[in-house]
């Protein structure tokens, strides 16, 4: 049973309390000719996803409808029927509908957060499967459009308050990479619910509001990627999900394609390969998607790898030829902000992954050399002598490997991350099967940087 985070962020919203939306239940159930004797613990339940029976429901929505001055349905309090419950947002081109989905949004990020302040770290809801899991991804990509996307609201939110958000976007980028999600994952879910939230439920015309939810998306993307790299990959799905929702309510059709980049990622990672092509695809056929030779650069690698996992070798070779061809024409000073991640040496360790899974232990290697030495941030540093280890195990050079290993612990200190050390578990793993005591010793480094307990 998970929490109802839609009817905590109405209530909170209405300011009623758990007393107080009791006290009117039973009310209205009076007026309905039923008794009723709820009090806060019966909301207290409600809240932590138990559906009361009857027509409790209904008036659940009448009482907080009056406060709020709009019409609740049983799925905005997230008190519907199990069937009735669509299995991803389909809110797209109408402003009820993402009003509507804003509210989930925020109702989420409060969710999280509370999750976050009880338990460090907390997985968060199971991972969207099937039509679910692509149904965003195909609404992103076909209309209708939405229209307009202003709103009423009580704070007038200007051009600044947006400003403040990309600014913001890039100091958590800059602490994620650095710190690792783990650490980063509850500041960045606090912004967007003290100060996101207010924002979206602002007063703006249309021109803003489309500023304003590119600006949101791009923080939500921002706690996904915090949530993929915390192993929360259900959460983190949700987070990608709402960014995209917010990224086809802005207008701008490359954000949307980045964050369905995130999305093919994290499908990389799940191991499944299809759906990671099918969305890489998804982008690269979009018009407008295709503006940032950074984005379509990583789209196909990373479809070359998905197509090398499937072995299919001819069609991973002429992705990858795509992949180094859009390089070429990358001109960071054209890219958007968020496309600032495909950096020098991404691309090389990405096509160094997918030769390992073709068995193309040579043409492996010197694309992992050529990544190692490009600069990179901290944890990208990680993951390049990652893949150098393997390629170095792979090829029967353990004494290499070892020291190899050794360096990638040593940058590793200090990063909050459950992904690189899952990453750090499989080398060690591959270490411990390799001779030599240099293997021994580089895998008893790892195994001791492992036991350090996250914070």
């Amino acid at each position: 049973m998970e929490p109802n985070s839609q009817l905590d962020a109405l209530l909170d919203q209405s300011g009623i309390s758990r007393s107080g939306l009791a006290a009117r239940v039973n009310r209205l159930g009076a007026e309905a000719g039923s008794t009723l004797r709820y009090d806060h613990t019966a909301v207290a339940r409600w809240l932590k996803g138990q559906r009361p029976r009857g027509r409790v429901p209904e008036f659940v929505c009448e009482v907080l409808g009056r406060r709020l001055g709009r019409t609740l349905t049983l799925a905005d309090i997230g008190m519907a029927a199990p069937a009735a419950v669509p299995p991803a947002p389909r809110d797209a081109g109408d402003d009820g509908g993402l009003g509507r989905f804003v509210e989930r949004a925020v109702g989420s990020w409060r969710s999280d957060l509370r999750s976050d302040q009880v338990r460090a770290g907390a997985p968060g809801p199971p991972l969207l499967t099937g039509a679910a899991a692509v149904a965003p991804v195909w609404e992103w990509e076909n209309p209708p459009e939405d229209a307009d996307v202003s709103h009423r609201g009580e704070l007038p939110v200007t051009e600044v308050d947006v400003a403040v958000l990309h600014a913001a976007r890039g100091h958590y980028e800059h602490l994620y990479r650095n710190a690792g999600g783990v650490a980063t994952r509850p500041r960045v879910v606090g912004f967007l619910t003290g100060e996101v939230a207010p924002l979206l439920r602002g007063g703006y015309g249309d021109r803003t509001g489309r500023s304003l939810c590119r600006a949101a998306g791009s923080l939500a993307a921002v706690g996904g990627i915090c949530a993929y790299d915390a192993d929360a990959q259900g959460l983190a799905q949700r987070y990608f999900h709402q960014a995209l929702r917010l990224g086809k309510a802005s207008g701008d059709r490359m954000f949307g394609g980045y964050v369905v980049a995130l999305l093919v990622n994290q499908a990389l990672f799940l191991g499944d390969n299809r759906r990671a092509i099918a969305c890489a695809e998804a982008v690269l056929r979009t018009p407008g998607a295709q503006a940032s030779p950074a984005l379509a650069t990583d789209l196909y690698a990373m479809q070359a790898t998905a197509y090398a996992r499937l072995g299919d070798a001819a069609t991973a070779h002429s992705r990858m030829r795509a992949a180094e061809s859009y390089a070429q024409r990358i001109r960071p000073e054209n890219e958007p902000e968020e496309t600032g991640y495909v950096q020098p040496g991404l691309l090389e360790v990405r096509l160094a992954e997918t030769l390992l899974a073709l068995g193309e232990l040579d043409a492996a290697g010197r694309y992992a050399e050529e990544a190692a030495r490009a600069p990179a941030h901290v944890r990208g540093r990680v993951n390049r002598l990652a893949t150098l280890t393997d390629v170095a195990l792979r090829s029967g050079e353990a004494e290499r490997a070892a020291r190899i290993a050794a360096e990638m612990v040593g940058h590793a200190q200090g990063i909050e991350s459950q992904r690189l050390r899952g990453r750090m578990r499989q080398v060690r793993d591959h270490l411990v099967r390799s001779p030599g005591t240099p293997a021994a010793e580089a895998a008893r480094l790892i195994e001791e940087a492992l036991r350090v307990p996250l914070r």
